[in-house]
């Protein structure tokens, strides 16, 4: 979770179902849960979506037009590993509820510049499969009218527009799907089954294996960058050779060849440029591409010094090799078996790549 700072994956072998994400309560806890649900407090009135700077799939709405349906409100940005995660289910709930009652907002505030520009937000959207309302809040007047901190953010309300509950960051789907069940109740909408929904994610969006997650969320850009080990430290916004350390502790990154380290992104300036990392996690996302209208940008990706094959993310192939046409997340790295330190490096074949913000699950 992504608190107010400019702050969910992975391949399965062929023939094998990706495992389904089913939330698992015993009769007695779904008893605690929907007495908590029916005894809702009052957090406030739902805010205003005029700072909007623009709607995807709908014309604006306001709280006047939403009067009577349950309205569930859902922060997001498109690079966002923890909202990719909840995403399976915000849109399992907009399509199991929508005709009885429930009107699902995605706003979407960006973290990054990119991800400001709605041709971007509605690309990504459309490649995400996210079909319900989204007000485009790149100027982040909507996220001040909440009061809003954190991506993601979920907040609903009831059908006389006050705020009853809220959700910051992954979890508690169950207890958020029993209060949507309960507003509409309440506000006497019917006809949906009282169970709770089963997704079965993909890619980026299955939830992290916090077992054995040892690193964090990781920038490249100056103004946020934390562990970087190239010698020397970096160079604001101007060229510079970088070299990699004889040895990287846990969490500590470096850079390799020619690059420009800005404020929000590391930006390789010539062919063959790389960035390494000593690591603990299953997976391991990059948010990167080329700036918008530049052409696209190759790149291989190791472990420990060898092709990434058999542990290759959903964006790279076979033989550790991939594409990066567009700014947006990828998953590199998805490991199977035990998960212990290794050493992970993205080569870039060609020039112009941007890399933001490395992810872990």
């Amino acid at each position: 979770m992504k608190a107010n700072q400019f702050f969910f994956p992975g391949t399965h072998p062929a023939g094998v179902e990706p495992p389904r994400e089913t939330v698992s309560v015993d009769d007695q806890l779904i008893r605690q849960l929907k007495a908590r649900a029916a005894k809702l407090p009052i957090e406030g009135e739902l805010a205003s979506f005029a700072g909007a700077t623009g709607w995807i799939n709908s014309a604006p709405l306001s709280p006047a037009d939403l009067r009577g349906k349950v309205v569930l409100v859902d922060f997001w940005t498109f690079t966002c590993v923890n909202w990719l995660r909840t995403f399976p289910y915000v849109r399992a709930w907009a399509q199991k509820y929508g005709n009885n009652g429930l009107v699902v907002i995605g706003v979407h505030t960006p973290e990054f510049p990119f991800e400001g520009d709605i041709d971007n937000v509605r690309r990504q959207a459309k490649a995400l499969g996210v079909e319900y309302p989204i007000a485009v809040d790149t100027n982040y007047g909507v996220w001040r009218a909440f009061d809003n901190n954190y991506w993601p953010a979920l907040y609903l309300a009831d059908a006389q527009g006050r705020i009853r509950a809220h959700q910051f960051g992954e979890g508690a789907y169950e207890m958020s799907e029993m209060i949507v069940q309960q507003l509409l109740a309440d506000a006497g909408f019917s006809g949906f089954r009282d169970d709770l929904v089963t997704v079965q994610p993909e890619g980026t969006q299955v939830g992290a294996d916090s077992s054995t997650l040892e690193s964090g969320e990781t920038y490249t850009g100056y103004e946020q960058a934390e562990g970087f080990a190239s010698p020397g430290g970096a160079v604001p916004n101007e060229p510079r050779t970088y070299t990699v350390p004889s040895r990287l502790n846990l969490n500590d990154w470096a850079l390799s060849g020619d690059w420009t380290i800005t404020g929000r992104a590391a930006v390789v300036n010539q062919a063959n440029g790389r960035i390494a990392s000593r690591f603990h996690a299953r997976d391991v996302n990059l948010v990167m591409g080329p700036p918008k209208g530049a052409a696209a940008v190759r790149f291989r990706v190791f472990l420990d010094g060898k092709a990434a094959s058999s542990t290759h993310g959903t964006d790279v192939d076979g033989q550790g090799q991939g594409t990066a046409d567009d700014q947006r997340l990828y998953q590199l790295v998805r490991q199977r078996g035990s998960i212990e330190d290794r050493i992970f490096e993205i080569e870039f074949l060609d020039a112009g790549a941007e890399a933001y913000c490395f992810t872990f699950g």
